[in-house]
């Protein structure tokens, strides 16, 4: 069978539609028909606490692209704009995230990324291409939770088409620990029953603890039936990402880290960080069950003249991997990885076969020790364009 991507592909049986402030309902022939037609609806205000129906279309179809956009404001502001998607007869949301973290953005600060699936041109147009399948009925609401109007501009380009039964329905669902607990993993993933197809996720860290780097936790994904163990274990965190030694700001297709947030670039660890990872070309599928956890684990290093702050770090900070190596080489104390605390969120993305409700956004943890640091200038466009 021909792909979709195959640009010389043509199927007659797809009815390309979109739906934007400037069609709704997505109607054949009903685009742009306010002011003549000479660009009379392309955005509108939201006030806060109201919530708008993007799209609530009669399937079946499939959502193949979302983009969005609203001026650059506080993280606070734009953590608080959230997103939720509806499937077939589900009173619940099977997509219920803040707006940017769907985009890839964690922490409310957008910065500009490419990748397979999302990307952010310029760091203000939020882009998401994960397709959104629906048999029945999909809706999609968007809502203030802020605590000052915003001007939305969006479209969503979809095709109507015949209802395939290996179809899964996208599902994201958004988790924080603030912060997290001394050898007890985060939880990118758990709860959603299967057949499934964990897609990807992205995280965001805001580093708390001391040390010299956050980044040797493991990521592990249990599936069908995996207790103690999982059947997939990863090597670190800048591993799973796909790079090494660390990791910078960076963006590729499948992977990458856009946000690097540092005071100066000497900085050991920075305020801020995100990062992405996609499964497409190496999919997780899984039966009945999927949990997808990420350790928190250090490295510290401390040299000669240093012994008395060496103890005081072992002694909170339970050494992890082979423990710590004494004296490694000259001028170095002691240096190894040891079980941290950090701050963690993530949304994962999971398609089901059967859709399912999905755990709301939890907005006052969503929205904790977000704000802007001293260091961080507003955009530009800030000023301009608020409402």
């Amino acid at each position: 069978m021909r792909s979709a991507l195959d640009p010389a592909w043509i199927e007659p049986g797809l009815d390309s539609r979109a739906v934007s402030f400037e069609n709704p309902t997505g109607e054949r022939g009903a685009g742009g028909r306010t002011h003549a037609g000479r660009k009379g609806a392309p955005s509108r205000r939201i006030e806060p606490g109201k919530s708008v129906v993007l799209a609530d279309l009669e399937g079946p179809g499939r959502l193949r692209h979302f983009w969005m956009t609203v001026p650059p404001a506080p993280p606070e502001v734009m953590r608080a704009l959230l997103l939720e998607v509806y499937y077939d007869d589900l009173v619940e949301p099977s997509v219920s995230v803040p707006c940017l973290d769907f985009f890839g953005l964690p922490h409310g600060r957008p910065v500009a990324f490419d990748s397979l699936l999302a990307s952010t041109h310029e760091g203000r147009g939020f882009n998401l291409y994960a397709p959104l399948p629906f048999n029945k009925r999909v809706r999609v609401e968007f809502t203030n939770a802020a605590s000052r109007a915003v001007e939305l501009y969006y479209q969503i380009d979809y095709t109507l088409e015949s209802w395939q039964t290996s179809n899964g329905y996208l599902h994201a669902t958004f988790r924080r620990e603030n912060p997290t607990t001394q050898q007890r993993d985060f939880v990118i993933l758990e709860g959603l029953r299967g057949p499934g197809r964990f897609l990807g996720c992205n995280v965001g860290i805001r580093v708390l603890d001391e040390g010299m780097w956050y980044g040797e936790g493991e990521v592990k994904v249990f599936r069908d039936g995996d207790t103690t163990h999982p059947t997939i274990c990863g090597t670190g965190l800048e591993d799973y990402v796909g790079t090494a030694w660390g990791m910078g700001t960076h963006s590729s297709t499948h992977a990458g880290s856009p946000l690097n947030l540092r005071r100066d670039p000497g900085q050991p660890q920075p305020d801020f960080l995100s990062f992405y990872r996609w499964h497409v070309l190496d999919p997780i599928v899984f039966t009945t069950d999927c949990r997808v956890t990420i350790q928190q684990i250090g490295a510290a290093i401390f040299g000669e003249g240093q012994e008395e702050a060496f103890q005081r770090y072992a002694a909170t900070h339970r050494a992890a991997g082979g423990g710590w190596r004494m004296q490694p080489r000259q001028g170095v104390h002691a240096f190894g990885i040891a079980e941290r605390v950090d701050d963690y969120c993530a949304t994962a993305f999971v398609y089901c076969r059967q859709p399912q409700p999905v755990t709301r956004v939890d907005l006052p943890s969503a929205l904790a020790d977000i704000e802007r640091l001293g260091y961080e200038q507003p955009h530009p466009f800030e000023g301009m364009l608020a409402g």
